[in-house]
């Protein structure tokens, strides 16, 4: 390609690291439970991955976490009480336009969906996939994976199971009006 003044640019391809992929998915949710908590709607928190410290250094009266390790799997990304009912939820992205890779959800992480499920509790997944976020429930997301021997859930799955969360700006996903509709529709 010519430029102004026969200028050759190199365009290389840039190196994104995935750690952090869902990290706009995550602050969005951490605002609007900010803002539910304001609103005195619901209690609901990112919960902390527990992790042991090894090596701690001082710096201005500063504790400063040198080295450390994980202490155990951590279950959902967030839980609390909403309408008197315990909730946990877990916030996946993914760049894939035509499935979501089951390889996103650790076995423990299912398991932890299953045992909410059995007490009774709310358990769902966000899902920002095609730039729209999805709600899907534990229940639909367990029928998929039970009855099915994908890597994957399809996109179509999504979308026929899936409930879409408006975004806005107070709150930016108001996920709690799905969370109404779906589990709380005829209070």
């Amino acid at each position: 390609m010519q430029y102004p003044n026969n200028i050759k640019k190199n365009f290389t391809k840039l190196n994104i690291s995935h750690s952090n992929r869902g990290m706009n998915l995550e602050n969005a949710l951490n605002l609007t439970n900010d803002y539910y908590l304001k609103k005195d709607r619901a209690l609901i928190y990112k919960k902390p991955t527990p992790i042991g410290v090894v090596d701690v250094s001082y710096n201005n009266h500063k504790k400063i976490i040198e080295k450390a390790y994980f202490k155990e799997q951590s279950t959902l990304d967030y839980n609390g009480l909403y309408r008197g009912k315990y909730i946990e939820f877990d916030a996946k992205e993914t760049l894939n336009k035509t499935s979501f890779p089951l390889s996103n959800i650790h076995e423990h992480q299912t398991l932890q969906i299953r045992n909410v499920i059995k007490h009774g509790g709310i358990v769902f997944l966000i899902i920002r996939m095609n730039d729209i976020v999805y709600l899907l429930t534990g229940e639909d997301y367990i029928s998929y994976i039970d009855n099915n021997n994908r890597k994957s859930i399809s996109y179509k799955y999504i979308e026929d199971h899936g409930h879409i969360i408006k975004m806005g700006y107070q709150p930016q996903l108001d996920y709690l009006s799905v969370v109404d509709q779906i589990y709380f529709k005829g209070e």
